[in-house]
């Protein structure tokens, strides 16, 4: 009998005796030349799916995923294997880059990795078109739907991006898509039912608990639960403040914790990440900014400080226990002072309809083509920049815009040598383009500013030839370059017609999005009050019946449920009414609207305040335990 080169290759390559759950079901529907969706549980194996049938397709494998750092792991995993993988991010130098093209060109490349946001570049869809891809994977696939609880804007275009590649395979995967974000995903990829392969949800040695408890005995709770358990663990947290607070009290209580959260540098996240990983830290205290793409096998408990803000999240993070199979507790301290900050996140990431209004009206009267800088925009609009970013999108798939690329809008150039020694040896015609290019730089102390754009349109030529002239000074060691202020170039394919319409359904729409947010919080309290098995609770939203209960949470164990409930909201006292009256009269023109002002009371920093560097005042979250309406109606009477 014939042999089959899929267990072959599986075998040979990935070193595997037998495929695990779904996986053959998925690698055989791609095989075939068909679509497919795999929903596994974190950990669930969903890499395999699509990189052992890249080895039996005749052009490369594009995954579109959105980790750097993942992408670097996955590649390097690749590459031992003896596999030719690739990734295409904003880490790679111009040789590297040059490096990787031609490999591609030359079909040495069958899985490359690019980020979602790779597909704003016109020339990058270019060339892809040119390569023959064969399979597109996309990785956290739940981000492509509105009503997701991690929705990506970029996701958005990557459904039209597959057609235009005219590529059948496509192959979607995702740890966390409830049946109407798995619908979603069908939909926009033109997946059947019947090819959407589900894993189950339950993981047998997660011990699913929710303690009640108020707000000033939390930290106590917790070091008790962490006393009680060997093993690492995650704390999940809501805000980078409360990061650095109970990472703190934790360490002086004798426990061996970091903090990890966004708000940190580069190097002080990677130096805590890579400490727990080795396992001299024991504890890390995280907002939801830690987790993605960690691989730590033997982490014993995940335990939410704070109350996550979706069912997704809660599942996506606790699957991050117990990955070798042994026991590892997930437990949750329920307390109602949470609600109100979990809430009020939600409302300030929503835009008000005069500022959408003010946003379209901007962009798109620019012209037939144009660029814009979206922190530029997110600071006149005080709009979030991810809720710019999405317009864009939203722009996009409709059919009013086309990206034609991202770039830098400013280059700073340093000389390391002279400038005659510089240009020394390059033919007569380059010298002399270098030389009026660098008599055109604003200087510096030491270093020469140019804007690429503004220069090309001086001497004449395009702006490409001013980019390449900059790089190829830095590629031969003659000049240093700092690149800034990255700009998203459009040009308009249709007449969007009345501006207002658009801008009050897009109104409609972040408001519906809001709705959906708030929904998902109070789906969060139904896991905390439900009466039956917790795990059952949990896979019935993502659309999985369980045949019995686990046996193995709260509730199975005769643990009674709680209602979350909030404190009984208090008013503001007459000095905080004084406090905002003051604030008004300072005139901040980031706090010019009433919604401005309560996001600023509440805590919630915007573009222009940041800007400003309001978050140093003294009323600054002057109100933040109080809820985003209240807080609104007193910015309105004020």
């Amino acid at each position: 009998m014939a042999s089959d080169p899929v267990l072959e290759i599986l075998r040979e390559r990935f070193g595997f005796d037998a495929f695990r759950g779904g996986q053959e079901a998925v690698t055989r529907a791609l095989l075939d030349g068909r679509p497919a969706l795999a929903v596994f549980p974190t950990g669930g194996g969903k890499s395999l799916c699509y990189q052992l049938p890249a080895l039996l397709l005749d052009g490369p494998t594009l995954v579109v995923s959105p980790l750097i750092a993942l992408m670097k792991d996955q590649v390097d995993a690749l590459r031992a294997k003896g596999i030719a993988a690739a990734r295409l991010d904003s880490t790679l130098g111009p040789a590297e880059l040059a490096g990787l093209y031609q490999d591609l060109d030359a079909g040495r490349v069958r899985i490359l990795y690019i980020a979602p946001e790779r597909l704003a570049n016109e020339a990058f869809r270019k060339r892809v078109r040119k390569l023959g891809v064969s399979m597109v994977a996309i990785d956290e696939a739940h981000c492509i739907s509105e009503w997701g609880h991690n929705f990506r804007p970029d996701y958005l275009k990557l459904a039209a991006f597959c057609r235009s590649l005219k590529v059948k395979r496509v192959l979607a995967l995702t740890a966390t898509a409830t049946p109407k974000v798995a619908r979603d995903i069908r939909r926009s990829f033109r997946i059947a039912a019947a090819d959407q392969v589900q894993l189950s949800f339950h993981r047998p040695n997660l011990d699913l608990r929710i303690t009640p408890c108020k707000a000033e005995e939390r930290k106590s709770v917790l070091l008790g639960r962490l006393a009680s358990i060997e093993g690492p663990a995650v704390v999940y947290v809501t805000r980078q403040e409360t990061a650095e607070e109970v990472a703190t009290f934790l360490g002086r209580q004798g426990v061996d914790a970091r903090a990890y959260h966004a708000g940190l540098p580069d190097e002080f996240r990677a130096d805590a990440q890579q400490s727990f990983m080795d396992g001299r830290t024991r504890v890390m205290v995280a907002t939801i900014a830690f987790g993605m793409g960690i691989d730590k096998s033997d982490i014993r408990a995940v335990i939410h400080y704070n109350l996550p803000k979706s069912l997704e999240n809660h599942t996506q993070e606790i699957g991050r226990a117990g990955r070798d199979g042994q026991p590892a507790i997930c437990e949750m301290l329920a307390c109602g002072d949470d609600l109100t900050v979990l809430e009020n996140f939600i409302h300030s990431d929503t835009p008000s309809p005069r500022a959408l209004e003010n946003l379209i009206d901007r962009v798109l009267r620019l012209g037939e083509t144009f660029d814009v800088s979206i922190y530029d925009l997110a600071l006149t609009t005080d709009i979030r920049n991810s809720v710019v970013a999405t317009v864009l999108a939203y722009l996009e798939t409709d059919g009013i815009l086309e990206a034609t690329g991202v770039f830098y809008g400013t280059y700073r150039l340093k000389l390391l040598r002279t400038r005659a020694h510089a240009l020394a040896g390059r033919p007569p015609a380059e010298r002399k383009f270098l030389d009026r290019l660098l008599d055109a730089g604003s200087e510096g102390r030491s270093w020469l500013g140019f804007e690429p754009s503004a220069i090309a349109a001086e001497l004449g030529v395009a702006r490409e030839r001013i980019v390449s002239a900059l790089s190829s000074l830095e590629a031969s060691g003659d000049a240093a370059l700092s690149l800034s202020g990255v700009r998203h170039g459009f040009r308009m394919k249709r007449d969007p017609g009345d501006l207002k319409g658009l801008s009050a359904a897009l109104a409609e729409t972040f408001s519906r999005r809001e709705s959906a947010d708030l929904q998902r919080l109070q789906q969060v309290l139904g896991l905390a009050s439900h009466r039956g098995c917790l795990t059952a609770y949990l896979t019935r939203h993502f659309g999985e019946k369980l045949a019995t209960a686990c046996g193995h949470c709260d509730r199975c164990r005769g643990v009674p449920p709680t209602v979350v409930r909030r404190a009984k909201p208090r008013k503001a006292s007459d000095a905080e009414w004084w406090c905002v009256r003051e604030l008004v009269r300072e005139n901040h023109a980031a706090l010019g609207t009433p919604r401005q002002l309560a996001r600023f009371l509440c805590g919630m920093s915007s573009p222009a305040s940041t800007r400003a560097r309001l978050s140093r005042h003294s009323s600054f979250g002057l109100l933040a335990d109080l809820p985003f309406a209240e807080v609104l109606a007193i910015a309105e009477a004020v």
